[in-house]
């Protein structure tokens, strides 16, 4: 075998067709988009469930039910390992995380995550704690207080 002589296996390249040439491709002029219209300009997406004009199907069926989505609580979430920049026995409180800039937007509360070490005893209140978290501020001496 030589490098000179390698092929493509047969099937896999396929030529590229290309449009608006007159060349016997039967894509040429209009390049296969008819005359005029909005579907022939260049740009054109139909959104979907268009209908062309008609009322769309998920417009028409009625509505039932309720979500709770727009009233679910939203909370601001901190890493445990983002703790390790207050010294040692400090109280922490959504406030503080805020003043400090670890905490951007407080949004419906605070939540802890168990991601990362913690490597000093911290007294922690916020508004939920997952369990890891808990566990690893409990393990160094720490508190864990929900508001």
């Amino acid at each position: 075998m030589k490098l000179d002589k390698l092929n493509y296996a047969e099937g896999s390249k396929k030529k590229r067709n290309r449009v608006g040439r007159g060349t016997g491709s039967g894509n040429g002029k209009t390049s296969g988009k008819g005359h005029k219209g909005q579907k022939a300009r260049s740009g054109y997406s139909r959104k979907p469930g268009f209908e062309g004009g008609q009322l769309p199907l998920f417009k028409r069926i009625p509505k039932r039910g309720f979500s709770n989505y727009e009233f679910k609580t939203k909370y601001s979430i901190i890493n445990v390992e983002d703790l390790n920049v207050f010294e040692e026995g400090v109280e922490i409180t959504p406030e503080i995380l805020k003043d400090t800039g670890i905490l951007k937007n407080q949004l419906d509360g605070v939540k802890i995550l168990g991601n990362g070490v913690l490597e000093k005893k911290l007294i922690v209140k916020a508004n939920s704690f997952t369990k890891s978290a808990k566990e690893k501020i409990e393990a160094k001496g720490g508190k864990v207080e929900v508001i």
